[in-house]
This record gives structure tokens, sequence and C-alpha cells, in this order.
């Protein structure tokens, strides 16, 4: 265990947008705990059939999302034969967001092809896996690969593979003086909410229309190897020699799909794929990276350094939150039972609620939920969770 002033005790309290507002109790930055738990007590604390998988179940739900999606493009194809504009004007929007949860759903699914936990066989997994994330423009293989490492260095601050916060160094602040610390802080703390909320808003709009694309093209937001990384080349430092056929395999799937959206839109036009194929696709785009985002950026979160860095403390540094009931089930789960996820990421995510409950009550106060209401909580990120210190084995966010 780290001796105690190897905690980052610098953070004292979270500093707010609305300087009359309420402070927000800083339980997670002052006094805190490592948590001491092995992986061994984690797991013997969920019942054993939580980590059995079935290839028929994961691919009913399959069947499931494939029908939903085919059925609203097949309402989508009538929208325009509606005569009232009023009619078209609000048909299109709901069939964006509704084909955009659906295909978030597939894109889960495909997520749990990546972690072997759709069924016991990998020839079905990754097939499956392929073929839906290809549909999505997602590079499989390349990212299932760079995926496996988050996972084993989530909470890391130099081996974790997206969301790594800045330091303060990155962010150009000058380097923390020792002495009269909470007043720099306070001076600092002004100097970056300089920021326009108008500027906050357009750079959410940034990351959620061009984030995931950008992670998987430049690694936005990943991990710095000083180099161009990317998951479509195989040179890339993510990848090893061993991976080059994953990642040429991975292009080709994203390839055929590109190829497939050419040849659609010469044979109709560029508008109707754009209506019935990219506007989705976009609403994909933006539900991962809000959901990704919320559950790794957090005032809450520790991150660790590699003195006091293991794997069940990493898997902890994530929120479980919930979107509702209906985007919870669209979403199967990936929202509200992620801490799960984390720790046993072959769990299928069909029993990944009950292994929730388990771990809830063995976890105590390292069990991080939030209930912050969505919007709220976005931007309270945003605003707030802007640095951590360059110093100290577990650091916090800053602002």
């Amino acid at each position: 265990m780290a001796p105690p002033n190897t905690i980052d005790a610098g953070l004292t309290h979270r500093h707010v947008v609305n300087p009359t507002a309420t402070p927000v109790k800083a339980a997670y930055e002052r006094n805190y705990e490592l948590p001491e738990f092995t992986i061994k007590e984690i797991r013997e604390c969920i019942p054993a059939h939580c980590f059995e998988r079935s290839g028929f179940r994961g691919l009913c739900h399959v069947a499931i999302d494939l029908t939903w999606a085919s059925l609203l493009f097949l309402a989508a194809t009538q929208i325009d034969k509606f005569e009232n504009p009023l009619i078209r004007f609000l048909a299109w929007p709901a069939y964006w967001v509704m084909q955009g949860i659906v295909c978030t759903g597939i894109w889960v699914l495909a997520h749990e092809c990546g972690h072997q936990s759709f069924s016991t066989s990998k020839t079905l997994n990754n097939a499956v896996g392929w073929i839906l994330h290809s549909f999505l423009l997602v590079p499989y293989h390349s990212w299932r690969i760079s995926h496996s490492k988050h996972h084993k260095a989530t909470g890391h601050m130099t081996r974790d593979q997206v969301f790594v916060p800045k330091t303060r160094t990155q962010v150009g602040l000058p380097a923390k003086e020792e002495k009269a610390a909470a007043v720099i802080e306070e001076d600092e703390a002004v100097h970056l909410d300089e920021e326009p909320p108008i500027v906050t808003l357009f750079w959410m709009v940034v990351q959620f229309v061009f984030g995931w694309p950008a992670y998987l093209a430049v690694n936005a937001s990943g991990q710095n190897y000083g180099q161009w990384t990317s998951h479509f080349h195989t040179w890339s430092p993510i990848f090893e020699p061993r991976n080059f056929s994953d990642v040429i395999f991975s292009d080709l799937g994203v390839l055929i799909t590109l190829g497939a959206l050419v040849y659609a839109s010469l044979q109709t036009s560029f508008l109707a794929v754009t209506k019935y194929y990219i506007v989705p696709y976009l609403f994909v785009n933006f539900w991962l990276v809000l959901i990704t985002f919320l559950q790794h950026t957090d005032p809450k979160l520790p991150h660790y350094r590699e003195n006091v860095w293991n794997f069940q403390r990493g898997a902890l540094c994530t929120v479980d939150r919930s979107f509702g009931k209906f985007l919870d089930h669209m979403f199967h789960g990936i929202v509200h039972t992620h801490v799960a996820h984390h720790l046993f990421s072959q769990m299928p995510f069909y029993h990944a609620e009950e292994a929730t409950a388990c771990l809830k009550k063995l976890l105590g106060k390292h069990y991080i939920y939030d209930d912050t209401p969505i919007v709220v909580a976005t931007w309270r990120s945003f605003r707030e969770c802007r640095f951590v210190e360059d110093e100290g084995d577990v650091v916090f966010f800053k602002k």
C-alpha cells in the first residue's frame, strides 16, 4: 500500500462553474483510500453462472437489433412519400435518432465479440464482430487490439489507451509550487475558466461529431506515442508485427463498406446515402463518445501512476450511470454495468446487472455510480476535468 504522501492531496476542493453555488463534496479528493481488493475475492462474490456465454443467445440479440434496423430503414423509405412537409420534417430526425440508437446497440454487440464474451467460439465471435463493426466503419481487429490494451491498463497515466488526462505541463500551466498551493490553484482555475461557455459548447460539438473517427484515424484523446498513431496502418505503435494481417483484414472490412456506400450513391444519390446511413452513423458517433467520455472522465475518478496501479484498481476507475431504462436496454447495459465489464470483460452483458448488484455489496465506497442528469454531468466533466498534476501516484482531474 502506498504511503500517505503518495496520494495527491493538492486538490482541496473542486472549483465550480458558478462561484455562488454550493461547493461539491470532495470526499474523493481528500483522504483517498486505495482499493485493496484482490481479483480473486472480487470474482468470488459473483455467481459462477454469470460467466457463462451463449452463442445462441448472442445471435438472438444480433437478430433482434438487425430486425429493428431493417424495419426503421424500410419505414424511412416511405417518409418522402408524404406530401405534408411538416411530416417529412419531423419523420427524418425521428428516423436518424432511432436508427442511431439501434446501431449503437449493434456496435455494442460487436464490442462483445471483440472481448470474446459473445460466445465460447473465437471463430464465431470474430466473424460476427468483423461483419457488424465493418458495417459501422470500425476496423474490428485493430480496435479490438487497442481496446484490449485499454482494459489491461485502465486508469494508468502512461499505458491507458483512451481519454488519457492531460497533465499540468501539457495544458501550459506553470509547475505547481508547494507553498501557497491553494492560492496558486485558485489563480490557475480562474485562468483556465476564462474559456467562455460558448467555446466549451463548440468543443463539445466537435468531440461528439468527430471524436470517434478522429480516435480511429489519428488516436485523438489516446496515449501520446510521439508519432502518428492510427488504427488503420500496420506500423502504428499500437500494434505488434504479429497483428499485421488483422489490421489489413480490418481495413478491408471498412473499405468494403465504403465501396458499398459509393456504389449506393451512384445508383441513387449522395443525398439518399446521407439520409439513410451517414446521419444515423453520426448519431452512433455521438453516443459512443458520450458514453465512453462519461465512463472515464469524471471529477470523482482517480488516475494512477505505475507505483500504485494494479489491474483491479484501474478497472474501478470507471463510472456506472443510467441513461434511462429504454437506452440502458438498447445499449445492452454498457452504460450502467460498466464497472463489472471492466473487471470481467469476458462476462456477457446479459449477466452484468446481476454481477453489478454483487459488486456493489463488496466494493462499497469504491464502486462509483453517478446519478447526475446526463446533460449536467457532461457539462461538469467538460468544465472541471481539464488536467491532472505532473507528479503524484494518485491524481484527480482539476480545472
